[in-house]
């Protein structure tokens, strides 16, 4: 094939197909307590990864810059970093497996979503050449697939807390789901901050100004503040469990609008990357 849009497309293709099969592996794994089910749904998750991470370098390489300038790239390497970071701390602290029952699907929509989306080629406008715009969006892209694995801790805290199926009896206990959700919220609360600091520098190089109160700006900042609001309550006024469970689900669904759908404000000048 000589087509390299079409290259990539099958390449990625034959990714999801490889997280469709990892997707219900684990799920039937976890749930029914089938070991050798779970474990190699790691392993196929791990072959998807290591196809969809082909077709990101292949992308890179055929369009010149990094996979961050539409929705198509976007959402197909916040998918490929999740994934990856997942993969990571699930060796250095095994509790987070059971969140790949969040992660796993949520790599699949996103990369799936992704393909349903302009796949075409855009160049890079100027203002975007920056070392400081890579390190700005690797570090969102961190910072979300760190809050991807608290999400997941928080859900299962919440469906063990209220519903009373054999298999979430299997999970950790409920005071290791809680301190697992908050220690990755803190660990995207970092990363979140630095993406910002980045952006700032990026900004300054390329409009000269740090800060332009710009939607994806204002609303960045928002959830920045609402994820140390999180943390604050938790650490000095002894916030846990089902109470901060709730509010970290509504602190994530305001870091989604942020990253996707205020790009999208005619307004922005971020808009100019996420069309």
């Amino acid at each position: 094939m000589s087509n390299p849009l079409l290259v990539e497309t099958v390449v990625l293709w034959l990714a999801i197909g490889f997280y469709v099969v990892a997707t219900i592996m684990n799920v039937y794994g976890l749930i029914f307590n089938k070991e050798k089910a779970e474990r190699t749904s790691y392993a196929v998750m791990f072959a998807g990864l290591v196809v969809h991470g082909t077709a990101l370098v292949y992308r890179w390489q055929y369009s010149g810059h990094g996979p961050y300038m539409t929705r198509y790239e976007v959402l197909s390497s916040n998918a490929w970093v999740g994934l990856f970071l997942f993969s990571v701390f699930v060796r250095i602290f095994p509790r987070v497996r059971v969140t790949s029952m969040v992660v796993f699907p949520a790599v699949f929509l996103l990369t799936a979503l992704g393909l349903f989306m302009e796949p075409g080629i855009k160049k890079l406008p100027p203002s975007l050449r920056s070392v400081w715009l890579v390190l700005h969006v690797t570090f969102y892209k961190i910072a979300l697939g760190t809050l991807l694995i608290a999400l997941g801790f928080s859900v299962f805290y919440l469906l063990r807390r209220r519903t009373a199926a054999d298999w979430l009896r299997k999970l950790p206990e409920q005071a290791s789901l809680d301190l697992y959700a908050y220690r990755f919220v803190g660990f995207g609360f970092v990363f979140w901050a630095i993406a910002m600091l980045a952006g700032s520098i990026w900004a300054y190089q390329s409009w000269g100004r740090f800060w332009g109160w710009d939607p994806v700006e204002i609303w960045s900042l928002v959830t920045w503040f609402l994820f140390g609001m999180y943390l604050h309550l938790r650490r000095f006024h002894g916030w846990q469990g089902e109470r901060a469970a709730w509010f970290y689900l509504f602190c994530f669904f305001v870091s989604i609008v942020a990253i996707f759908f205020t790009p999208l404000l005619e307004s922005s000048i971020h808009s100019a990357y996420f069309q």
